[in-house]
């Protein structure tokens, strides 16, 4: 009987986190499609019909200093201390730093720099966009409002549209929009939603902002995410010329490192200097070097090795001692005549 082994949660969270051996294929790039352009003309023309109320004091002037006189901080004050921490989640420097990671983690894993590209893109289009509207129109915030009923425009101020709603409809937004499959990209756009909605509305609770300039955050976030496929091949271009310049520094390295060379084995090092010169010599000394290359020493003569009793003897067998010819060999008679008498 066969039977299954069961992978209990743990083990399969660490089996996600193995790094996959290659780029997946299934990797879905979104599109500008006629939906989305459909999307994207909307949004902009809520986006024009805001900035038009505000401009004009209409009745969206009105209700925000409503919505002020209520002050709402004062209404609820239990849950205070819960959102100063909660408007966090608004904050451009917190937030990219948390979604940074995780995409970074993904980049990893699939071998792909489109994440963290894809992030860097929208937070460019977003300080691009949203600084600009700020600083064009100048608009005043609640705690600084000069005269009852206006709408504090052009005073130099730089909370319309709001920063935080706008950071956080593209920061939790761009996960919704690089997730790999239709479930999870529901998942997380209902997700996104329903915290750039808590962060917009945190803003209004806390005074900082006029309900109009949540509205103007809301629809500048969304015209960033939905302007993202627009940017998809300018993105694949910066992968492809980042992973050429890693090739190619790579082979640089790979080109400039020591060979290993075994011990024992007869191989001479040239410096490259040498070597060039070596390749720049005449027909005439090409020769000469060849015969002071072949007359080496008997030492470095390669060949195998011999241990030293069965080595032919440089010298003659016998005596070392050069002849003499009044020399007498040993037990021979000595011929010199014997002194005395």
């Amino acid at each position: 009987m066969r039977t299954e082994t069961k992978l209990s949660r743990l083990d399969r969270v660490f089996a996600r986190l193995d790094r996959e051996p290659e780029r997946p294929a299934h990797i879905d790039v979104p599109r500008m499609s006629r939906h989305r352009v459909v999307l994207f003309s909307a949004t902009l023309a809520f986006y024009a019909a805001i900035v038009w109320a505000v401009v004009i004091s209409s009745w969206l002037v009105r209700l925000d200093w409503q919505v002020m006189f209520f002050r709402p901080y004062q209404q609820w004050p239990q849950v205070h201390a819960f959102l100063d921490y909660y408007v966090v989640l608004g904050q451009r420097g917190p937030t990219a730093v948390m979604v940074a990671a995780w995409l970074g983690w993904r980049s990893w894993r699939q071998h792909t720099l489109r994440p963290l590209l894809s992030l860097g893109t929208a937070l460019l289009l977003l300080n691009a966009t949203v600084g600009a509207a700020k600083y064009g129109m100048g608009r005043l915030g609640p705690h600084y409002a000069t005269v009852i009923g206006s709408n504090e425009m052009w005073q130099g101020g730089d909370i319309f549209p709001s920063g935080h709603t706008a950071n956080a409809v593209v920061t939790w937004g761009i996960l919704a929009y690089l997730a790999s499959t239709p479930r999870a990209r529901r998942w997380l756009s209902a997700l996104s939603a329903v915290i750039s909605l808590g962060v917009g509305l945190t803003t209004v609770y806390l005074g900082t902002h006029w309900l109009s300039d949540v509205l103007l955050g809301w629809a500048a976030g969304l015209l960033v995410l939905l302007a993202l496929p627009w940017f998809e091949p300018l993105t694949a271009r910066a992968e492809m010329g980042i992973f050429s310049l890693r090739d190619r520094l790579r082979s640089r390295r790979a080109a400039t490192a020591p060979v290993a060379i075994p011990v024992g084995a007869p191989a001479t090092v040239v410096p490259p200097r040498v070597a060039g010169a070596m390749d720049q010599e005449t027909p005439s000394q090409k020769p000469a070097a060849a015969a002071r290359t072949s007359r080496s020493h008997g030492y470095l003569t390669p060949g195998p090795h011999t241990p030293r009793p069965e080595r032919t003897p440089l010298t003659p067998v016998g005596s070392r001692r050069p002849p003499h010819t009044e020399r007498v060999p040993r037990g021979a008679a000595s011929a010199r005549p014997v002194a005395g008498g």
